[in-house]
Protein backbone atom coordinates (compact mmCIF):
# COMPACT_ATOMS: atom_id res chain seq x y z
CA UNK A 1 0.00 0.00 0.00
CA UNK A 2 1.64 3.26 -1.05
CA UNK A 3 1.61 6.40 1.06
CA UNK A 4 -1.30 8.72 0.56
CA UNK A 5 -3.66 5.89 -0.43
CA UNK A 6 -6.30 4.44 1.82
CA UNK A 7 -7.45 0.99 2.85
CA UNK A 8 -6.84 -1.64 5.53
CA UNK A 9 -3.16 -2.22 4.68
CA UNK A 10 -0.13 -0.72 6.47
CA UNK A 11 0.67 2.97 6.36
CA UNK A 12 3.85 3.43 4.32
CA UNK A 13 6.01 6.27 5.63
CA UNK A 14 7.47 8.66 3.08
CA UNK A 15 9.98 11.46 3.49
CA UNK A 16 10.27 14.51 1.26
CA UNK A 17 12.23 17.64 0.50
CA UNK A 18 11.10 20.82 -1.19
CA UNK A 19 13.02 22.26 -4.13
CA UNK A 20 12.71 25.89 -5.14
CA UNK A 21 12.66 27.00 -8.76
CA UNK A 22 12.49 30.49 -10.17
CA UNK A 23 9.31 31.84 -11.74
CA UNK A 24 10.89 34.88 -13.40
CA UNK A 25 8.66 37.25 -11.41
CA UNK A 26 9.94 39.73 -8.85
CA UNK A 27 8.80 42.84 -7.01
CA UNK A 28 10.41 46.06 -5.85
CA UNK A 29 7.26 47.74 -4.51
CA UNK A 30 3.89 46.84 -3.08
CA UNK A 31 2.26 47.59 -6.43
CA UNK A 32 4.63 45.18 -8.18
CA UNK A 33 4.02 42.58 -5.48
CA UNK A 34 0.28 42.86 -6.00
CA UNK A 35 0.56 42.62 -9.80
CA UNK A 36 2.85 39.60 -9.59
CA UNK A 37 0.47 37.88 -7.15
CA UNK A 38 -2.21 38.06 -9.83
CA UNK A 39 -0.02 36.34 -12.40
CA UNK A 40 2.25 33.92 -10.55
CA UNK A 41 1.95 30.13 -10.68
CA UNK A 42 -0.06 28.77 -7.71
CA UNK A 43 3.00 26.65 -6.87
CA UNK A 44 4.69 29.90 -5.88
CA UNK A 45 1.98 30.73 -3.37
CA UNK A 46 2.47 27.24 -1.95
CA UNK A 47 6.21 27.72 -1.66
CA UNK A 48 6.05 31.10 0.03
CA UNK A 49 3.51 29.90 2.60
CA UNK A 50 4.61 26.32 3.20
CA UNK A 51 8.24 26.21 2.02
CA UNK A 52 9.50 27.98 5.12
CA UNK A 53 8.51 24.97 7.21
CA UNK A 54 11.12 22.81 5.48
CA UNK A 55 13.86 25.42 5.38
CA UNK A 56 16.41 25.02 8.21
CA UNK A 57 15.10 28.14 10.00
CA UNK A 58 12.35 30.66 9.52
CA UNK A 59 13.46 33.98 8.08
CA UNK A 60 11.44 35.62 10.83
CA UNK A 61 9.58 33.49 13.39
CA UNK A 62 7.11 36.34 13.91
CA UNK A 63 5.81 35.98 10.35
CA UNK A 64 4.79 32.57 9.02
CA UNK A 65 4.91 33.40 5.31
CA UNK A 66 7.49 35.01 3.03
CA UNK A 67 5.21 37.82 1.87
CA UNK A 68 4.74 39.12 5.41
CA UNK A 69 8.48 38.81 6.07
CA UNK A 70 9.41 40.86 2.99
CA UNK A 71 6.74 43.53 3.52
CA UNK A 72 7.77 43.96 7.16
CA UNK A 73 11.54 43.71 6.80
CA UNK A 74 12.20 45.31 3.41
CA UNK A 75 9.18 47.49 2.63
CA UNK A 76 9.02 48.40 6.34
CA UNK A 77 5.24 48.37 6.31
CA UNK A 78 4.45 46.85 9.68
CA UNK A 79 0.71 47.33 9.34
CA UNK A 80 0.43 45.30 6.14
CA UNK A 81 2.98 42.77 7.37
CA UNK A 82 0.80 42.05 10.39
CA UNK A 83 -2.26 41.57 8.21
CA UNK A 84 -0.39 39.28 5.84
CA UNK A 85 0.98 37.31 8.78
CA UNK A 86 -2.57 36.62 9.96
CA UNK A 87 -3.50 34.88 6.70
CA UNK A 88 -4.01 31.18 7.43
CA UNK A 89 -3.82 29.14 4.21
CA UNK A 90 -5.53 26.22 5.91
CA UNK A 91 -8.90 27.99 5.82
CA UNK A 92 -8.72 28.45 2.05
CA UNK A 93 -10.06 25.53 0.02
CA UNK A 94 -7.83 26.36 -2.96
CA UNK A 95 -4.67 28.32 -3.68
CA UNK A 96 -6.76 30.59 -5.89
CA UNK A 97 -8.81 31.56 -2.84
CA UNK A 98 -5.58 32.26 -1.01
CA UNK A 99 -4.38 34.38 -3.93
CA UNK A 100 -7.58 36.42 -3.83
CA UNK A 101 -7.15 37.27 -0.14
CA UNK A 102 -3.52 38.34 -0.66
CA UNK A 103 -4.46 40.59 -3.58
CA UNK A 104 -7.34 42.10 -1.59
CA UNK A 105 -4.99 42.91 1.30
CA UNK A 106 -2.53 44.57 -1.06
CA UNK A 107 -5.30 46.54 -2.77
CA UNK A 108 -6.64 47.78 0.57
CA UNK A 109 -3.19 48.95 1.61
CA UNK A 110 -2.47 50.61 -1.74
CA UNK A 111 -5.74 52.55 -1.45
CA UNK A 112 -4.63 53.85 1.94
CA UNK A 113 -1.13 54.94 0.88
CA UNK A 114 -0.18 58.19 -0.83
CA UNK A 115 2.40 56.28 -2.84
CA UNK A 116 3.92 52.80 -2.46
CA UNK A 117 7.47 52.54 -1.14
CA UNK A 118 10.21 51.02 -3.24
CA UNK A 119 13.11 48.90 -2.07
CA UNK A 120 16.66 48.74 -3.35
CA UNK A 121 17.02 46.30 -6.26
CA UNK A 122 19.20 44.11 -4.08
CA UNK A 123 16.24 43.60 -1.74
CA UNK A 124 13.63 42.67 -4.32
CA UNK A 125 11.13 39.92 -3.63
CA UNK A 126 11.79 36.94 -5.91
CA UNK A 127 8.85 34.68 -6.55
CA UNK A 128 9.93 31.05 -6.30
CA UNK A 129 7.87 27.92 -6.85
CA UNK A 130 7.91 24.57 -5.06
CA UNK A 131 8.63 21.09 -6.36
CA UNK A 132 8.20 18.24 -3.85
CA UNK A 133 10.69 15.35 -4.04
CA UNK A 134 9.25 12.25 -2.36
CA UNK A 135 11.59 9.68 -0.79
CA UNK A 136 10.46 6.20 0.38
CA UNK A 137 11.72 5.35 3.87
CA UNK A 138 10.98 1.63 3.82
CA UNK A 139 9.11 1.95 7.11
CA UNK A 140 5.43 1.20 7.66
CA UNK A 141 2.84 1.30 10.43
CA UNK A 142 0.57 -1.73 10.83
CA UNK A 143 -2.11 -0.31 13.12
CA UNK A 144 -3.26 3.10 14.41
CA UNK A 145 -2.28 1.82 17.88
CA UNK A 146 1.35 1.88 16.72
CA UNK A 147 1.25 5.50 15.55
CA UNK A 148 2.63 7.29 18.65
CA UNK A 149 5.88 5.32 18.60
CA UNK A 150 6.13 5.56 14.81
CA UNK A 151 5.46 9.30 14.73
CA UNK A 152 8.31 9.92 17.17
CA UNK A 153 10.63 8.70 14.39
CA UNK A 154 9.08 10.81 11.63
CA UNK A 155 11.53 13.28 10.12
CA UNK A 156 10.47 16.85 9.49
CA UNK A 157 10.06 15.90 5.83
CA UNK A 158 7.77 12.99 6.71
CA UNK A 159 5.59 15.20 8.89
CA UNK A 160 5.44 17.77 6.10
CA UNK A 161 4.55 15.22 3.42
CA UNK A 162 1.89 13.30 5.34
CA UNK A 163 0.34 16.07 7.40
CA UNK A 164 0.92 19.32 5.52
CA UNK A 165 1.36 18.57 1.83
CA UNK A 166 -1.34 15.90 1.91
CA UNK A 167 -4.06 18.45 2.55
CA UNK A 168 -3.30 20.12 -0.78
CA UNK A 169 -2.40 16.91 -2.59
CA UNK A 170 -5.54 14.98 -1.72
CA UNK A 171 -8.96 15.77 -3.19
CA UNK A 172 -10.72 15.25 0.16
CA UNK A 173 -8.59 17.77 2.12
CA UNK A 174 -7.58 15.13 4.68
CA UNK A 175 -4.05 14.50 5.89
CA UNK A 176 -2.66 11.05 5.05
CA UNK A 177 -2.79 9.86 8.66
CA UNK A 178 -6.44 10.73 9.11
CA UNK A 179 -7.36 9.20 5.75
CA UNK A 180 -5.58 5.95 6.61
CA UNK A 181 -7.14 5.77 10.07
CA UNK A 182 -10.64 6.41 8.77
CA UNK A 183 -10.29 3.78 6.04
CA UNK A 184 -8.45 1.35 8.31
CA UNK A 185 -11.23 1.23 10.91
CA UNK A 186 -13.04 4.54 10.94
CA UNK A 187 -15.69 3.52 13.46
CA UNK A 188 -13.25 2.30 16.10
CA UNK A 189 -10.70 5.07 15.66
CA UNK A 190 -13.07 7.97 15.01
CA UNK A 191 -11.76 9.89 18.08
CA UNK A 192 -8.21 9.74 16.69
CA UNK A 193 -9.30 11.03 13.29
CA UNK A 194 -11.29 13.83 14.93
CA UNK A 195 -8.29 14.91 17.02
CA UNK A 196 -6.07 14.98 13.92
CA UNK A 197 -8.61 17.00 11.95
CA UNK A 198 -8.46 19.71 14.64
CA UNK A 199 -4.68 20.26 14.36
CA UNK A 200 -3.76 23.35 12.32
CA UNK A 201 -0.58 22.46 10.39
CA UNK A 202 0.37 26.08 9.74
CA UNK A 203 0.67 27.46 13.24
CA UNK A 204 3.90 25.79 14.38
CA UNK A 205 7.29 24.57 13.27
CA UNK A 206 7.44 21.01 11.97
CA UNK A 207 9.12 19.83 15.17
CA UNK A 208 6.31 21.31 17.25
CA UNK A 209 3.72 20.08 14.77
CA UNK A 210 5.05 16.53 15.21
CA UNK A 211 4.51 16.84 18.96
CA UNK A 212 1.00 18.17 18.40
CA UNK A 213 0.19 15.27 16.07
CA UNK A 214 1.56 12.74 18.57
CA UNK A 215 -0.49 14.35 21.35
CA UNK A 216 -3.62 14.29 19.19
CA UNK A 217 -3.16 10.59 18.40
CA UNK A 218 -2.47 9.70 22.03
CA UNK A 219 -5.55 11.57 23.25
CA UNK A 220 -7.67 9.93 20.57
CA UNK A 221 -6.37 6.47 21.42
CA UNK A 222 -7.11 7.12 25.11
CA UNK A 223 -10.70 7.86 24.16
CA UNK A 224 -10.84 4.67 22.09
CA UNK A 225 -9.62 2.65 25.08
CA UNK A 226 -12.35 3.92 27.44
Amino acid sequence: MSAGTTGPGPFCVMDCSILARTTGLEAQSLRELRDALLAVDPASLYYHFWGGLLRPTFDDPEYMNDFAVWVGRDLRDGQLAERLAMVDPVVHPTLEDLRAELVDLCDDRLDALDGPAWVDRRRRFYFLAADIVVIPTGRSVASPDDLPAALALFSRGAIFYHFVDARRRRDDDRDDLRAWIEDHDGDTYAPVAARLAAVDPFQASLARLRQQVIAAVELGLAEVAR
